[in-house]
């Protein structure tokens, strides 16, 4: 399965998306800080980062452009209730990188990880 980088500043939602997606059999790193979460990705590989846009320290899309020039593999998913800004051409956000807009229901989230991972 994935190792997956979570970014989200929300702890009880982080909590939430970290167990469903280690029931669902993948290993998570969880960070409410858009800076701590680059300082992880600079020391161990990812499958997939999976940031909320609006987080203090470097923000998610800051978060996705240097982690997708650190590892180009890298996949990339947002989960934002701010998904105008995040597709927005001026935003700036890695042209791969998936939106999920919230609210979402978790089965959606883990759903949505295993057609990322299986592509």
């Amino acid at each position: 399965m994935a190792h997956i980088l979570l970014a989200e500043d929300d702890e009880s939602l982080r909590r939430f998306l970290a167990s469903a997606l280690e029931r669902a059999g993948h290993q998570v790193e969880s960070f409410g800080d858009g800076s701590e979460a680059y300082a992880c990705l600079q020391q161990s590989q990812f499958d997939l980062l999976l940031s909320d846009i609006v987080m203090p320290g470097l923000d998610g899309i800051e978060l996705a452009k240097r982690a997708a020039d650190l590892l180009p593999a890298l996949k990339i998913m947002f989960i934002t209730g701010f998904a105008a800004v995040a597709l927005h051409p001026a935003a700036q956000a890695p042209k791969q990188a998936k939106v999920l807009s919230k609210p979402f229901h978790l089965r959606e989230i883990v759903a949505e990880v295993e057609r990322m991972m299986a592509a």
